[in-house]
């Protein structure tokens, strides 16, 4: 690959990787707004089984052209699967019963630490004083805005059962994400997308089937059904999408690190169906937050050519 078209690949997976997360910030908005209308099971059930039933006429074709590849690898959906569908999006509209909208943001931010440390463990990657400086600019620009520049609110920040929810499905999700990276070889991303998106509805099946023995409540109406269809096709389908083809473009890391920017779309998409203001702080945040992502994801010359002599050794 020249290196125009290296960076042309690189710059997709950016855009990618901004997509999905731009996406994810409206789910949120939606998520914490359904917390009194619909319990966390059953939003996450209907969920993934719009994703299934949507993304069907584009991914079936895929699922079974590449169903041995699939097979073969049954244990490494399965795990993918529970984590990624089942679990990590079930554990935020639960965290969501129980914890404050700031709690939540602080600590799904959390995720891109998880991914370096996860990398640094299991894969030998180098953490170097460089990527410390940037991660740290993106979690005092983050903080910032969270706090709206006064970092003395964090001190009055008490944590619940719902911080730890969140805090679990953050570091969830950071496996969840190192394991796309190692998808099995041949495989598209329709298929893989589809394959976990089935696995995780019927992981996810005997607990919705348990929600509803213990919840009575009707939850389908003007108000939830809207919001299902954006989870579910947006929020599940198109920011998964986007995701995976970061993943596999960048790699974890760097694809985790443009998560950070989650605050700032969920400030602009505040301001733009919520009426919230938007002030100095979200721009200084965002300088602070684009400065660390920059620092952190920047290669010199020297050292590009020092990781491509490397990878061929």
């Amino acid at each position: 690959m020249n290196d125009t078209l290296k960076t042309q690949s690189i710059l997709a997976g950016y855009l990618f990787a901004i997509g999905a997360t731009a996406i994810w910030s409206g789910n949120f908005i939606v998520a914490r707004g359904l917390s009194d209308n619909i319990p966390p099971v059953s939003l996450a059930f209907f969920r993934w089984l719009v994703a299934v039933i949507v993304f069907a006429p584009f991914a079936t074709r895929n699922l079974l052209q590449e169903w041995p590849i699939i097979k073969k690898h049954m244990a490494y959906f399965s795990i993918t699967s529970f984590l990624g569908i089942t679990i990590f999006n079930t554990l935020i509209y639960f965290a969501g019963h129980k914890t404050t909208a700031m709690n939540l943001s602080l600590i799904a931010i959390t995720f891109p630490i998880f991914i370096i440390i996860l990398s640094r463990i299991l894969y030998k990657e180098l953490l170097t004083v460089k990527k410390g400086i940037g991660i740290t600019l993106v979690l005092i620009g983050v903080l910032f805005l969270i706090t709206k520049g006064d970092m003395a609110t964090l001190l009055n920040i008490s944590f619940n059962i719902g911080d730890v929810w969140m805090l679990i499905a953050s570091i969830i999700f950071a496996v969840y994400s190192l394991f796309l990276k190692n998808k099995p070889e041949g495989l598209s991303i329709k298929a893989l997308q589809f394959a976990t998106f089935i696995l995780g509805l019927l992981f996810l099946f005997p607990f919705f089937l348990w929600e509803q023995t213990t919840v009575h409540q009707s939850f389908l109406n003007q108000t939830t059904i809207p919001a299902i269809l954006y989870v579910g096709i947006f929020a599940s389908l198109c920011a998964f999408v986007l995701w995976n083809n970061a993943i596999v473009v960048l790699g974890p890391s760097k694809a985790g690190m443009v998560y950070y920017t989650l605050p700032l779309f969920s400030g602009f998409l505040g301001y733009l169906f919520l009426n919230e203001s938007v002030s100095m702080v979200h721009f200084y945040s965002m300088a602070l937050i684009f400065s660390g992502i920059i620092a952190t994801n920047y290669e010199s010359k020297s050292q590009k050519v020092w990781n491509c002599n490397e990878n061929n050794k």
